[in-house]
């Protein structure tokens, strides 16, 4: 029994899930640092970027009958345009390109473990941001289309509850940043303790544990983070 509680604090030691410093550099007098996170992030949209670049290409000059490639972007498009409009309704076309921009980028962030990176969204300092976004967006449209009525909204059932319905619009993007980081950190947290603890050689069970921690899970957390985002833009758009 102490040598296995021996082995497992050895083992505890090489159990690497945080964020490092890579560059530190100065500017205006603060000290700043590039990060894991950046480095992620990097790769992720130069990822991207690369297959926008073939997309386009590869579309400009469409297959009547698509196969392979073609078929595999098509089958994409058509299916966050589905999921879009299904939510969203007659508004759909004004929100489809948003929401398919980060759906695509969340999706590529939460399953970047495969390619050996540190998932972006494992950061807060990334998350938050795109909650920071989509609430703009929410409340520009509640702006947009309520006039006067997203203030006084916010006294309605009863004045009294002017406070609870304030902290319930403030939350929001802390709701769906705080969601989205948590889960996707603990997979993160959850794959580098399997590693610490099992031999270099044994491959196949954290492989497959892959499977959920990144694929499966990284897709859900990416579809609630994008549903939540409509259900909060159609409760502000007129009916």
């Amino acid at each position: 029994m102490g040598a296995v509680s021996c082995s497992q604090m050895l083992a505890a030691k090489e159990v690497d899930f945080m964020i490092h410093g890579l560059v530190k550099f100065h500017l205006f007098g603060q000290e700043l640092w590039i990060t894991t996170t950046h480095v992620s992030i990097l790769i992720v949209m130069i990822g991207l970027l690369v297959l926008a670049l073939v997309v386009r290409k590869k579309m400009k000059h469409p297959q009547e009958f698509p196969t392979g490639f073609q078929n595999a972007i098509e089958m994409v498009v058509d299916m966050l345009d589905h999921m879009v409009e299904n939510s969203m309704g007659r508004h759909a076309k004004k929100f489809v390109n948003y929401i398919s921009s980060i759906f695509v980028f969340i999706f590529i962030s939460n399953i970047s473990g495969l390619f050996g990176l540190r998932p972006p969204t494992a950061d807060f300092g990334v998350t938050l941001p795109l909650g920071l976004i989509t609430f703009g967006i929410i409340q520009y449209n509640n702006i947009k289309y309520n006039k006067a009525g997203a203030f006084t909204g916010l006294f309605k059932p009863l004045p009294f509850l002017f406070p609870i319905n304030l902290i319930g619009e403030i939350a929001v993007p802390f709701s769906l940043s705080l969601r989205l980081f948590g889960n996707i950190l603990s997979g993160t947290v959850m794959m580098s303790l399997i590693y610490a603890l099992l031999s270099p050689f044994a491959v196949a069970w954290p492989g497959f544990l892959h499977i959920y921690f990144d694929i499966f899970s990284g897709a859900i957390q990416t579809y609630v983070f994008c549903m939540l985002t409509m259900v909060f833009v159609n409760d502000k758009l007129p009916e």
